[in-house]
């Protein structure tokens, strides 16, 4: 069964990175995936986002037009992409930064106040983990196990930056899940 994922927000966010992290943990599952970075000239403060596409076989093609799920870390991206995601699929919103729902009764729709649970933690840096993890931990798209582990992989040279995320992997857990 396939499955797609647009993660969307503003570039500085870590938006690629958590695509790249998700991406990661379906190919420690034996999953084929495919991540589609795409960013705006501006860089940091400008648009970012990115698909992942994960199959238990060969994918067909790589442009999605209408993706199952959306983690939307600011509110153009949520206004965008929210109208596209599939029936029955998850959007993460991060609440810290969008005052708005999805205007959806067809999805899964998870409010998690990311950016605050971060600076809760000690840095904005780690909102991205939040809301990868919190994602996980609802949508099931591949082991949570799995995605922390690629969290750490991702971050074991630094340790600081290690102890952090890790930290922002349960606070996003717990906020999906409660």
């Amino acid at each position: 069964m396939q499955k797609e994922v647009m993660f969307a927000g503003f570039g500085g966010q870590g938006i690629l990175s958590i695509g790249k992290i998700l991406a990661h943990a379906a190919m420690e599952e034996g999953k084929e995936v495919i991540w589609i970075p795409s960013y705006g000239p501006e860089m940091r403060g400008g648009t970012a986002y990115c698909m992942v596409v994960i199959s238990d076989r060969k994918i067909g093609s790589p442009i999605i037009k209408r993706p199952q799920h959306l983690v939307a870390m600011n509110r153009p991206s949520l206004d965008k992409f929210a109208p596209e995601v599939k029936p029955e699929g998850v959007i993460l919103i991060n609440t810290s930064l969008i005052p708005v729902d999805a205007g959806r009764s067809d999805i899964d729709e998870v409010k998690v106040p990311a950016s605050d649970i971060a600076n809760s933690l000690g840095s904005m840096r780690s909102a991205n983990i939040v809301a990868l993890s919190a994602f996980t931990a609802r949508s099931g798209i591949v082991e949570f196990d799995t995605m922390k582990q690629c969290v750490k992989n991702e971050f074991m040279k630094k340790p600081k930056v290690l102890e952090l995320n890790m930290l922002a992997v349960e606070e996003g857990k717990n906020a999906a899940v409660n």
